[in-house]
Order: C-alpha cells, then sequence, then structure tokens
C-alpha cells in the first residue's frame, strides 16, 4: 500500500470529505470527527479499490456511506490499530456566506435528499449519481427535480 499515492488522492478530493461534513455535522467538533472516521474508512478500503470508477466516486461512496452509517448507530469507543498517515497540509475551507445559505438549505433535506443533490452540485452525471447511490439514472433526475423545487421553497426569502 503506498502511502504516498492515499495522501495524494485525499489531498486533491479532500473538498469532498469537507463538503459532506458540513452537510452531515452541525458543530465543527462533530464535522472533525467525521471527516477523520472518512479518511480511516478511505485508508482501509484503498487496497481494494481496483480503479474500475472514478476515485471520486468512489470516495463519495465511502463518504457518503460512513456518514449515514454514523447516524444509524452509536459508535462505541474504538481505538484504531493502524496508524493514519501523518499529514499536516489538509486545511479546513472557508465558505462564502452564499455557500452557507446553500449548506443551511441542503441541511433541512432528509440524508438522501443530501446525498443527491452533494454528488449532483459536483456535476457528476445522472449515470455516475446512480452508480453511487444505488438507484436507475432515470429515478435520479426525478429526484433531483423535486429537491430543487423543495430547495427553491427553503431559499425563498420571506416578504
Amino acid at each position: 500500500m503506498n502511502q504516498e499515492i492515499f495522501l495524494g488522492i485525499l489531498r486533491q478530493h479532500e473538498g469532498i470529505l469537507h463538503k459532506i461534513c458540513r452537510l452531515y455535522r452541525d458543530t465543527p467538533e462533530d464535522r472533525e470527527d467525521l471527516f477523520q472516521e472518512m479518511v480511516y474508512q478511505l485508508w482501509r478500503s484503498y487496497p481494494s479499490f481496483q480503479g474500475e470508477a472514478k476515485v471520486s466516486s468512489w470516495i463519495y461512496r465511502i463518504a457518503l456511506n460512513t456518514a449515514l452509517a454514523s447516524f444509524r448507530k452509536k459508535m462505541p469507543e474504538v481505538t484504531y490499530p493502524d496508524r493514519l498517515p501523518d499529514d499536516s497540509a489538509i486545511s479546513v475551507p472557508v465558505f462564502t456566506d452564499q455557500q452557507e445559505q446553500l449548506f443551511q438549505a441542503l441541511q433541512q433535506l432528509n440524508d438522501g435528499e443530501k446525498a443527491l443533490m452533494t454528488l449532483y452540485l459536483e456535476d457528476l452525471s445522472y449515470q455516475e449519481i446512480a452508480a453511487i447511490i444505488g438507484i436507475e439514472p432515470n429515478y435520479v433526475g426525478v429526484k433531483i427535480n423535486r429537491i430543487k423545487s423543495k430547495l427553491k421553497t427553503i431559499l425563498k426569502p420571506d416578504p
């Protein structure tokens, strides 16, 4: 397992992890915990990644599954036997006011809707989204249109 390649992939795609953390956790501490758990899960699954899908699709699948799984179960205190590579180059992004408003609106969606919109906002194709989420490509379009209408209502300023 090549640690440098993994760190390069992580650096290149860390924005994906930060966006998912921002959508699925409310406090900075919870976001940091989720980020660490996602990195750990990526590290664990890295040896089995065979490059059949895009790296970003693999990261989305692991990150979203990790975010959703941690909601479903209480995590016992865990000690991890393997050390993750240490890299101080990974930083926390700063979001604009408009991005913050969008995150707040997205947080009002259910978990499935959040996952779909996260992938859609990354300009993934319906086929890629369907492969990551596990639904039919045609259904992706239907769901996204419904979610867009819902978001318009949420973002609509009160008169």
